[in-house]
């Protein structure tokens, strides 16, 4: 019998998984729920090939995992055995408990829970499931293992989970100024002083990476037109869950139904079996099931708004450096109000105002430490020639005005 299995990836080629507790996590039904998860949510409106989902995502992470744990004991950074597949398993496994259309559930259909507090109680019935086979990778994975470097490879400024969505949103949108170099930078990844650190000799890939990633959130992430349509999925989905709660018949699988019915927080996925339950078995597919349905609906707004969704009818985006002027919204609103015979609080179902801000590097919060032959260690901020600590700090803020043309 093999002792391996081998995915082929499009991203970074053959890809070895070994039997064992790492198999039986891909094995896993709830592993296998994030095969009907698109990683970037409703991007594809804009770049239409961003069909990736988040199972692939973690399959690349656990790769590049592989690759940083060589390339560190190759450097004399002891690791044993069972840290190694702790620490792989935590990365197979970040992403678990993410739910469908990536975050925009987390201000909807839950509150007061995040997708990362949601894996961490999915990891923790998966170890009662394998025996403790998991007990390892829990403590890595919450930051509770004495050697801290391995918690910086799931979760820091260069962690595997950064490399890969970078490098594979790239691939799969086309945008080819945003890729990275992630062999050339695990390559370069060093330990000091207990800590994930890049030899100096990186520093150039890393400054390539700062400014890619940059790019890859104004372009990708937060491109005007992926926002527009999370804003309309987000209204679409509240529309759904205050018609449920006054009695309204809207359709729904189960699944979904719990959602939209319950006040799901913190609380109640610690009280009530069913959240998991149901969170567990929530994909995209049922989303887009409901929205097909929601286009026949005869509540006038949830018909519209799921008819332009399923129909790619955005919102219109005004995007500015500086808030909107009240009156200008107002006009908006009353616009909106006359065109489709709605109240004036009904038009916040046809539009919505919010900023982002993102920065590229924070230096009070992050830090990526090049190490010099002599043993000195530089934030990237003073290492660099290139990027001053000014830039690397700057806060970019947008506020975004996106409402239903009329």
């Amino acid at each position: 019998m093999n002792d391996e299995k081998i995915i082929n990836d499009p991203v970074f080629g053959f890809i070895k998984i070994p039997r064992g507790p790492l198999l039986d996590i891909i094995k896993h039904p709830w592993m296998q729920r994030l095969t009907r998860i698109k990683q970037l949510g409703l991007t594809s409106v804009v770049y239409p090939s961003a069909q990736h989902v988040r199972f692939l995502h973690s399959i690349g992470s656990f790769h590049l995992m592989s690759e940083a744990i060589n390339s560190l004991t190759n450097k004399g950074v002891f690791i044993f055995d069972s840290e190694a597949e702790a620490v792989e398993a935590a990365i197979l496994m970040h992403d678990i408990g993410h739910g469908p259309f990536s975050h925009v559930l987390e201000n909807t259909l839950i509150n007061g829970i995040s997708h990362e507090d949601i894996s961490l109680i999915m990891m923790e019935q998966m170890n009662r499931e394998m025996k403790g086979a998991l007990t390892l990778a829990l403590k890595i994975f919450k930051n509770e293992y004495p050697k801290k470097f391995l918690h910086q490879l799931i979760s820091s400024q260069l962690d595997m989970d950064r490399l890969d969505y970078l490098r594979r949103d790239c691939f799969f949108t086309g945008l080819t100024e945003g890729n990275i170099g992630s062999a050339r930078i695990i390559k370069m990844l060093n330990v000091a002083n207990d800590s994930l650190v890049v030899d100096y000799k990186g520093i150039y890939s890393i400054e390539n990476y700062l400014i890619s990633r940059r790019l890859m959130y104004w372009q990708v992430y937060l491109h005007k037109t992926t926002v527009a349509s999370e804003k309309m999925l987000l209204n679409v989905l509240n529309r759904a869950k205050g018609l449920v709660r006054n009695g309204h018949e809207v359709f729904a699988p189960p699944c979904l139904k719990y959602f939209l019915s319950n006040d799901v927080n913190a609380e109640l996925f610690k009280c009530d079996s069913k959240a998991l339950y149901y969170y567990t078995l929530l994909d995209d597919t049922d989303i887009w099931s409901a929205l097909k349905e929601w286009t026949e609906n005869n509540d006038n707004i949830l018909s519209i708004l799921a008819s332009d969704i399923i129909n790619r009818n955005l919102f219109k985006v005004e995007v500015s450096d500086k808030p909107f002027d009240e009156e200008y919204i107002e006009n908006i609103r009353k616009s909106l109000s006359d065109r489709y015979n709605i109240t004036k609080e009904e038009t916040c179902y046809f539009m919505s105002i919010d900023f982002i801000q993102k920065d590229m590097y924070d230096f009070n919060d992050d830090h990526i430490s090049i190490l010099y032959k002599d043993g000195t260690i530089k934030d990237i901020s003073e290492a660099s020639d290139i990027l001053d600590i000014a830039l690397l700090s700057k806060k970019n803020r947008k506020y975004y005005l996106c409402y239903k043309r009329f």
